[in-house]
């Protein structure tokens, strides 16, 4: 038998396996849909991976592939060309760990799937992203933004004394609450700017805000009224975080970090746990976001506290200098420039 006629008889026979199968899956979809097909898209990926690898057949039998399904089951997508050697990258990607995936890729959408092989660097990253997509039920578009803005490499970053101010398993689901830096992006501010503008825009913008601070948090009030004394103290941004069960304190500092900006946070967690705090509640939480911070200082600062306070960067990825203008040209503005650029083309 010449190679042409064996790939012809095993291809038809393969074919003719995979049609039933697809057939069988149809059946069980209403029951769990979604984990039948990524179980399909696995074997799928599987056996194109081990045909073209390991028997040397080339790209056309993904061509014959597409036209012989979708011939097949024309009401059915996803045997595009392109998906079935999604299928095949995702069976590669994950193919010496899948026993660590396997539950948790079956929980998710195969879009949302594609999205995270095709943008994670190592099986570790891609499990932190099903997982977080998993527990915060991340649409395609949230993951995507949290994969691009590198969640991954931020998560748990700051710096925190968590460890000796709060206790197992409190402290490290607090340490991996917060990020460094935090990513405020969705901004449009000058360079320089105050942290009264920062704080407007914030403000402004709270639902983008509360997403980047991650699951969890719910906005209370900016500069928060607290009475202690004969004196009345501002906080910038108060929080409640509802897995932590605790109020969250945070500072916004438009300049680097000090040791001091450690110790005013540590009398307003004070200030909040003698005046809000029930006992239902744990222990409040400080975070100081500064524009740049040096470690040893930060971890210094934080070594003689004993409430528990975590120090992160922040960026403003899309500052506008100083000399523009953040606001657009009005119609006059535009009109007037126009009218001086045709005078002096016609001097000319």
């Amino acid at each position: 038998m010449t190679v042409k006629k064996r790939y012809d008889s095993e291809y038809i026979e393969w074919l003719g396996g995979l049609k039933q199968r697809i057939k069988g899956t149809q059946i069980k979809a209403a029951l769990s849909a979604n984990k039948e097909i990524i179980e399909l898209y696995w074997e799928i990926g599987k056996e194109l991976y081990e045909k073209q690898e390991n028997q040397g057949w080339g790209n056309s039998v993904v061509d014959n592939l597409e036209r012989d399904l979708i011939s097949e089951f024309p009401d059915l997508k996803g045997f595009s060309r392109r998906n079935l050697f999604y299928m095949k990258g995702f069976y590669s990607f994950y193919k010496s760990d899948f026993k660590k995936v396997q539950q948790l890729v079956a929980q998710i959408p195969w879009g949302h799937n594609i999205l995270i092989v095709s943008k994670s660097k190592t099986i570790e990253e891609s499990i932190f992203y099903l997982t977080e997509t998993i527990e915060n039920s991340w649409s395609r578009s949230i993951l995507d933004m949290q994969i691009g803005t590198d969640l991954y490499s931020r998560q748990g970053k700051a710096i925190t004394n968590f460890k000796n101010t709060l206790p197992n398993p409190d402290s490290d689901l607090a340490n991996q609450t917060l990020k460094d830096p935090y990513l405020f992006d969705f901004l449009t501010l000058k360079r320089n700017a105050d942290e009264r503008s920062i704080e407007d825009q914030l403000t402004k913008h709270i639902t983008q805000f509360l997403l980047e601070l991650g699951t969890g948090f719910a906005f209370i009030g900016r500069q928060y009224k607290l009475e202690v004394g004969d004196k009345d103290f501002y906080i910038d941004l108060l929080f409640y975080h509802t897995k932590l069960r605790c109020y969250v304190v945070v500072e916004l500092k438009a300049k680097n970090f000090k040791p001091e900006y450690a110790g005013k946070l540590s009398f307003y967690l004070s200030a909040i746990d003698d005046k809000l705090k029930t006992e239902s509640d744990n222990p409040t939480i400080g975070i100081v976001l500064c524009q740049e911070k040096n470690k040893i200082e930060a971890e210094y600062a934080l070594r003689g506290i004993s409430q528990p306070i975590g120090v992160a960067e922040y960026q403003l990825s899309r500052a506008i200098p100083d000399n523009i203008k953040s606001d657009l040209p009005t119609i006059e503005e535009i009109e007037k420039e126009l009218a001086t650029t045709i005078n002096i083309s016609n001097a000319e």
